[in-house]
């Protein structure tokens, strides 16, 4: 998201969750494995401890999922829950102000249910000492009284599964991150699995696409589903406006181009960040808090929302001296032909 004076100003190829994303999610997200393209080793990991529970009949180990947003964190949640069979329970970090509502969450939840917890690393620390108890002994300690008389009695709940999604896993302390048993980092998406997801997306939509279109929108979601979805509904728009009601190679470059994406997933914001290094300071290096300042954006945007890609990419190099371009992202502001 980049800003402009006040206004927030939302980039189709942003990463985190737009006002319309959530639209047709519950639709188009897969419910079992057998429908999640990518991610392979993750997913034939889950498998693995998923049967495993089933087959002792016991509450699955608690897991982290993290890598950058959009990859999928959310809808592997709703996966394990539906192949265990499991109650789902979804809340977020930033929505569990005291103690006392996570208290309740825990306290509500029934033997065996599986509990979301998006953006996890947000977790107030006094809220986050809540779990520790909960996830290694199925207890929780509960305030009872005002003043003096106040006391701590410790409260069973039912044994549970905690998934916990994060974009930042550096921010969780360690006593956190240690309860977890399994850890899963998710990754960018091949072409390949993103134009399954298009395709199944498309079909389940009721949008006609030929395997060229899928392509092309896929070589332009940087590695990312939600991005692949979002593109696909833009260009939808224009199939039914000024194509046949189809998807193909044509109508897919055309969209693309009047959305100002190129063949590498680059808006011109990003194509904006790697000609400012280049002109002003000779391809760098140059220092984060100089380079925020230059292309008037948040150093925490820079790190969270353009670098992942870019770097992923080959575009931009990290330092010790600070940010560079890479010969790569030279040839990406020089070449001004999008397809």
């Amino acid at each position: 998201m980049s800003e402009i004076g006040d206004i927030s100003i939302e980039r189709i190829v942003e990463t985190t969750e737009l006002a319309d994303d959530g639209v047709l999610v519950s639709d188009i997200r897969p419910m079992r494995f057998s429908q999640y393209p990518g991610q392979d080793t993750v997913k034939e990991n889950l498998k693995i401890y998923v049967k495993a529970a089933l087959r002792r009949e016991s509450s699955m180990d608690h897991v982290l999922l993290h890598g950058p947003p959009g990859l999928g964190k959310t809808t592997l949640a709703h996966i394990i829950a539906n192949e265990l069979g499991a109650p789902f329970y979804s809340t977020s970090g930033p929505s569990i102000d005291r103690p006392g509502d996570l208290a309740g969450i825990l306290a509500g939840l029934d033997k065996g249910s599986l509990l979301f917890i998006d953006e996890i690393h947000r977790l107030p620390i006094q809220v986050e000492e809540v779990l520790y108890s909960a996830m290694e002994d199925f207890v929780i300690d509960v305030v009872v009284g005002n003043g003096s008389s106040a006391r701590s009695v410790r409260m069973p709940i039912a044994p549970f599964t905690l998934v916990g999604a994060t974009t930042k896993v550096s921010n969780l302390s360690r006593p956190l991150i240690s309860r977890f048993g399994i850890q899963e980092r998710l990754e960018f998406y091949g072409v390949d699995s993103l134009v399954e997801i298009i395709t199944r997306s498309a079909q389940i939509m009721s949008i006609t696409i030929e395997k060229d279109g899928a392509l092309q929108i896929a070589k332009c979601s940087r590695g990312t589903p939600r991005i692949a979805n979002r593109l696909l509904r833009r260009v939808w728009d224009f199939a039914e406006v000024e194509g046949d009601q189809v998807i193909d190679e044509v109508i897919a470059q055309r969209a693309l181009m009047r959305l100002e994406i190129d063949q590498g997933g680059l808006d011109r914001t990003d194509r904006e960040l790697l000609r400012i290094l280049v002109e002003r300071y000779d391809g760098g290096p140059v220092g984060i808090e100089t380079l925020a300042i230059t292309i008037g954006e948040e150093k925490s945007t820079i790190e969270d929302v353009y670098e992942p890609f870019l770097v992923h990419e080959g575009f931009l190099c990290r330092g010790p001296r600070g940010r560079f371009i890479t010969e790569k992202g030279k040839a990406q502001v020089t070449n001004l032909v999008k397809f």
